[in-house]
């Protein structure tokens, strides 16, 4: 039975050729980076994408103009206009017009990130130019902030860095500047990184070709999987999922080794970078070779997946925090934070909806996206009102059967995700019985009961839970 499709195929070879690519570009200058680099993502969107690279052509200009005309308010005009030609780009077939390939869809996906975080770094910029101007002094450089506004071929060469071109990471203009810009790449380490980090990719594949052949997901699409016991049926969604994620992982590991191959997105370890967003602590750049060779770098930068923690982490928020990690940022940093709500569940209700509506109008991607916010809301509540009450042994059991519960929470949204359409998603959740619906729902009830859910509360719990004061004002 074939487990991959053409289309998989193809992503497997674009991540594995970018590996050694990237040790081509690591030592190279910031003029052959930026150009060389620029020349192979446009290469490998023109083979791929054909004709239909015109869509990403029009975004980057549109985004472009949009700085341009208003550099102090384009970040809500660049979100705007990138989410609404999302929205044209997959209404093309029913507009009568060429129905763009997959590979325009990712490369679509990963530049609305880019363009909406380059024009919230512009806008940035701007701001905090006219505060200069405004008290009459010039402060040194400021941590992320970019040194001048891209131009036009600037603003192309980074949308079309082969980096992460087609499956992510994600990464800010500053980022992808610090690259360019990287005193002494000879001194960062690529070769160890790269095969610490590769080194369960091949394990995973094997996983996923094993699962999706013994699991297909063909089978919930048959009236025959629905005369299966209920065990039967409750299970079937376990190995879905591990497929699911074993296939993200390879393509994600894979992706990171390029980066770490290219030397992209690497700081020193005391910048304490941050995934997606690059450092959070200013560090001087080495001035020399023996310098830059002396620092303990990392690529929590360019870090999309905690493979370990994804799967063994207690709670359904920290499952997301790990998931994606680099697009998971840029929700909390573009979407979350600027949500027309206060409500820590509403505004991720907002983000989820946003998130759902990036990915695409299949109507499985918005079941299952928006069951996430009643699942934190269930077991926000809950935990607050009854873990604290309990022993430490009661505490363990506590969250070993919160994991448990929290990775079929996971089995079961994952159903939708895969299935994509509303009547095979909604016919599969009804053959369970909606259980994580009604589960959470319970859960949720039984915590407003309890007296679950006030500030004080959440924090002690989330206290007496391991989490460190820090991940709190983060959540």
């Amino acid at each position: 039975m074939q487990t991959m499709s053409p289309e998989e195929w193809t992503y497997l070879v674009v991540l594995l050729i970018s590996i050694p690519i990237g040790f081509l570009f690591k030592k190279a200058g910031p003029g052959l980076k930026r150009w060389g680099a620029a020349a192979v993502g446009l290469g490998l969107t023109l083979f791929t994408c054909g004709p239909h690279t015109l869509h990403s052509l029009i975004t980057i200009l549109g985004t472009w103009a949009l700085i341009q005309a208003q550099p102090c308010s384009c970040h809500a005009l660049a979100l705007a206009w990138t989410f609404s030609y999302l929205l044209f780009f997959r209404a093309l077939s029913l507009l009568g017009l060429p129905t763009p390939t997959p590979f325009t869809n990712a490369v679509q996906l990963l530049l609305t990130l880019k363009l909406v975080s380059l024009a919230s770094e512009v806008q940035d910029l701007h701001l905090a130019q006219r505060k200069e101007m405004a008290s009459g002094f010039s402060k040194g450089p400021s941590l992320g902030l970019l040194p001048d506004v891209p131009s036009l071929m600037e603003t192309l060469s980074y949308s079309y860095c082969y980096v992460g071109i087609m499956t992510g990471p994600f990464f800010r203009y500053r980022t992808y500047l610090d690259w360019l810009e990287q005193p002494f790449p000879g001194a960062v380490p690529s070769l160890r990184p790269l095969l610490r980090r590769a080194w369960p990719a091949p394990l995973f594949g094997l996983l996923f070709l094993l699962s999706s052949h013994l699991f297909p997901l063909e089978a919930v699409r048959e009236d025959a999987f629905y005369a299966r016991p209920l065990p039967a049926r409750l299970f079937y969604m376990i190995p879905v999922f591990f497929a699911f994620r074993m296939r993200f992982y390879v393509a994600w590991i894979a992706a990171e080794c390029g980066c770490i191959a290219a030397g992209f997105g690497a700081y020193p370890v005391a910048a304490k970078a941050r995934a997606g967003g690059g450092p959070t602590l200013q560090c001087p750049p080495p001035s020399s070779p023996e310098e830059a060779a002396a620092l303990e770098y990392d690529y929590e930068t360019v870090r999309n997946i905690d493979c370990y923690r994804t799967d063994f982490c207690v709670r359904v928020r920290e499952g997301m925090r790990y998931w994606n990690m680099t697009v998971q940022w840029w929700l909390a940093q573009y979407v979350y934070k600027s949500a027309p709500t206060h409500s820590y569940v509403l505004r991720s209700a907002w983000t989820m909806l946003l998130s759902a509506y990036w990915h695409g109008l299949h109507p499985g991607y918005y079941l299952s996206f928006l069951t996430i916010p009643l699942c934190l809301a269930a077991e926000g509540r809950l935990e607050s009102a009854l873990r604290w009450r309990l022993g430490p042994g009661g505490q363990q059991a506590w969250d070993w059967v919160h994991w448990f519960l929290k990775m079929r929470a996971y089995d079961y949204m994952c159903m939708g995700f895969v299935l994509l359409s509303m009547g095979d998603t909604l016919r599969y959740w009804a053959s369970v019985y909606f259980c994580i619906h009604a589960l959470a729902l319970l859960a949720l009830g039984l915590g407003l009961v309890l007296g679950g859910g006030g500030a004080s509360r959440r924090k002690a719990a989330a206290q007496a839970a391991g989490v460190a004061p820090e991940k709190l004002r983060e959540e």
